[in-house]
């Protein structure tokens, strides 16, 4: 076993890797349902998952922390198109990081004027209730 608890040959169970990255056994199907890990079989039809299928998991799970759909994660990490030279990769996903900042910075803009208007809200009820000698707190 290694520091980590995992088998010393590099396969992994399908417990195994749920329990490592925090995540259900169904979501690991699921993923491979997608076609986005592909793990062996065993003859009775066991997943065996290697480094490869847990270094993709995780890249799959970082894409969905950063709001990325599952249809761009295949691309950002080469399932999508099997011939994709990694140049286009790099540029495809590089392009992706650029769209998602842009799309981040439009909801903080968004988020930021929202605040403003409920501050302003907020000062006009209170001066209401000042003059109505309301108690806020």
């Amino acid at each position: 076993m290694t520091e980590a608890g995992q088998k010393d040959t590099g396969s992994f169970t399908i417990s195994e890797l749920a329990d490592e990255l925090d995540i259900s056994t169904r979501a690991i199907r699921f993923y491979e349902e997608k076609g986005l890990i592909l793990p062996k079989r065993t003859q009775g039809n066991h997943r065996v998952y290697d480094k490869k299928d847990r270094t993709r998991l995780k890249l799959i799970l970082r894409g969905k922390r950063l709001g990325y759909s599952l249809e761009e994660i295949a691309e950002m990490i080469g399932l999508a198109n099997f011939n994709l030279e990694e140049e286009q990769q790099l540029k495809r996903t590089f392009a992706y990081g650029k769209k998602k900042l842009m799309e981040i910075n439009d909801r903080m803009l968004e988020l930021q004027i929202l605040k403003e208007d409920l501050l302003a809200i907020q000062q006009k009820i209170k001066k209401r209730m000042e003059a109505l000698k309301i108690p806020y707190s």
